[in-house]
């Protein structure tokens, strides 16, 4: 029995100190309406999200679509990189992914916040067990998660993704059998 997660990357955001309720720009707000015609013919059965709003207005349209209400995954909320902003991101970025087990004070290592974001999944794979699952959340920690089950999921994917971008990944049990990139914005 085949269960398929539909990972989405958030779309484009106003940037704004709060994680938490950083909204969509207006792009993100028309992509956020594609995502929704994508998914439309997908035969999702339930939406999960990150509780960061730029995540949940991602997918909100498919949840309305639907008739369902998004279930909120605290453990899908991107990963804390540090405790207080960073002079230089991309160098910071960069520290972690070269050491999995190195954190900035108050973040998270990629392996702390791969746990997590691996914990969260295999929850939701046996919670809706042979289903189709849209799950909104967030570049960094969709591809630790991502990486978990094969290394070719780098940094320098991570790198390479859209906003949104929307990754399936098809599990048999909780073994990985498939990935596959079904987002291309440039036709939507």
């Amino acid at each position: 029995m085949e269960t398929r997660l539909y990972f989405v990357r958030h779309a484009h955001s106003i940037y704004t100190p709060d994680e938490l309720k950083r909204p969509l720009s207006d792009r993100g707000s028309k992509d956020a309406v594609r995502v929704t015609e994508f998914l439309k013919n997908e035969g999702i059965n339930q939406v999960v999200s990150s509780p960061y709003r730029r995540a949940v207005q991602t997918v909100e349209g498919i949840a309305c679509l639907i008739g369902k209400e998004i279930e909120i995954a605290e453990d899908l909320r991107e990963r804390t990189l540090s405790g207080e902003p960073v002079e230089d991101f991309q160098a910071a970025i960069i520290r972690v992914w070269e050491n999995e087990n190195y954190s900035w004070e108050g973040g998270e290592s990629n392996l702390e916040a791969q746990q997590r974001g691996v914990s969260a999944t295999f929850h939701l794979i046996e919670k809706y067990r042979g289903k189709n699952i849209a799950v909104g959340t967030h570049g960094n920690i969709m591809v630790l998660i991502m990486n978990y089950f094969d290394s070719r999921y780098d940094f320098q994917f991570w790198q390479n993704l859209e906003m949104p971008d929307i990754y399936q990944l098809t599990f048999i049990g909780t073994e990985l059998v498939e990935v596959r990139k079904v987002w291309e914005r440039s036709n939507a």
